[in-house]
């Protein structure tokens, strides 16, 4: 019996239509869904989704069903589930427990909610089932037979447990495959959060000064569309190796503090906190524009942004003005949650096409894989070059293969 916590489920109509237009746009989870569909690898078995509920990631719960498993599923963030999605899935017969904009409380309940299904597999955006697992919840650890991470902020939560022996299960690193950084976390995330701020704001991007502090794949992309919007991007990072690879690729590199005064837009996308503060506050434009592309709402540190103000209002919808004491504004995006799905549809159905089939396929590897131990893993290359040739093929893309003669010389000592 389908069990679930939506805000009406006479919305489901509306969030058929949203995943039926994206399942148009996965042809890789298309092809992974009819073997699946022959196959039936998790007949019998639960698993756990946390991942920002929309329509993409609810075609990823719609796959793994197809293959026989028993799916629960709940947001990773409150401000990135649509509740007409959530209720398409509930309508569907899918455990669903999740509404947009709900309240730390409630968000906490729709986790446990979806762990209390007692899953065997668990797939993370950011690490909230796999904390509550390790914490409140962990004699349910031993239920579980692995897992897989979406985010570069949950896969460094998760090595840190391991790097101190406390993880109670494996996880696969599904952020670290090759077809999730060099799409996701660059395309996806670089189109996807301009998307977001310029449909927010309804402001021009060209000649204004933006400024990307952090300079990991999801910062190459968003400078570089930032670029390609005509705006002149300043980079900020604390890694020598990638401030001089942002020099390098054309960009202004400085310290946050001098950064401060010159820019129109800020974007965080760096996986830590306080990038932005008091200090940065007192030196920015009149009419700044902050806002995060990074995992969690602290990287923007929105406490010290109120405390410096005199007033906050919402001016427009996902964009807070907060006035400072010599009349200057700095406005802030979606909450300094997630601008690209807070304030926007998150990424492009083609590109998060390759990340959930690397899901897709992860999750049939743990539950096929016997001896796994309690550690952070790669996504197996076979895996990751599966999604690419699925993708190649959709796009009618054909490629060299080597010969014999080539493989065993490249193979082998002797050259020339």
């Amino acid at each position: 019996m389908t069990d679930y916590i939506v805000r009406d489920i006479n919305l489901a109509g509306n969030g058929r239509l949203k995943i039926d237009w994206v399942k148009e746009h996965m042809p890789v989870l298309n092809e992974i869904r009819n073997i699946f569909e022959k196959e039936k690898p998790f007949e019998g078995t639960r698993v756990a989704i946390s991942v920002h509920l929309e329509a993409k990631t609810a075609y990823l719960a719609e796959v793994l069903r197809a293959g026989g498993a028993d799916v629960a599923i709940t947001g990773s963030n409150p401000l990135s589930t649509q509740d007409d999605v959530a209720a398409a899935l509930a309508d569907e017969g899918i455990n669903v427990y999740a509404w947009y904009n709900s309240t730390a409380d409630e968000y906490k309940d729709h986790l446990r909610k979806t762990l209390a299904t007692h899953p065997r597999i668990v797939i993370d955006d950011g690490g909230d089932l796999v904390y509550l697992l390790h914490t409140e919840l962990k004699e349910q650890a031993s239920e579980i037979l692995g897992g897989s991470e979406e985010t570069t902020t949950g896969v460094l939560r998760l090595r840190a447990w391991e790097s101190e022996n406390k993880l109670l299960f494996p996880m696969i690193a599904v952020n670290d495959a090759y077809c999730k950084y060099l799409f996701d976390n660059r395309y996806g995330t670089g189109e996807s959060t301009w998307s977001g701020i310029m449909r927010t704001t309804n402001l021009i991007t060209a000649g204004k000064t933006a400024v990307v502090l952090g300079y990991g794949w999801c910062g190459k992309g968003v400078a570089m569309r930032a670029k390609g919007l005509g705006a002149k991007v300043i980079v900020c990072e604390i890694d020598p190796i990638k401030a001089i690879e942002a020099y390098m690729d054309g960009f202004e590199v400085m310290n946050t503090d001098e950064a401060a005064a010159r820019g129109d837009v800020f974007v965080t996308v760096s996986g830590c906190k306080d990038l932005l503060r008091s200090r940065h506050y007192d030196r920015m434009k009149n009419g700044a524009i902050l806002c995060n592309a990074g995992h969690f709402d602290v990287e923007i540190n929105i406490p010290e942004l109120a405390d410096a103000s005199v007033s906050r209002r919402e001016v427009r919808q996902n964009i807070e003005e907060f006035q400072m004491p010599d009349g200057r504004k700095i406005y802030l995006l979606g909450g300094g949650r997630l601008v690209n799905l807070a304030a926007g549809d998150g990424h492009p159905a083609e590109i998060m096409d390759m990340s959930f089939a690397l899901q897709a396929l992860s999750a049939r590897y743990i539950l096929n894989s016997n001896d796994l131990g309690k550690q952070v893993y790669v996504v197996p290359e076979d895996i990751d070059r599966r999604v690419a040739d699925l993708k190649l093929k959709s796009l009618g893309v054909e490629i060299d293969r080597l010969t014999e003669g080539q493989y065993e010389y490249l193979h082998s000592s002797e050259q020339g």
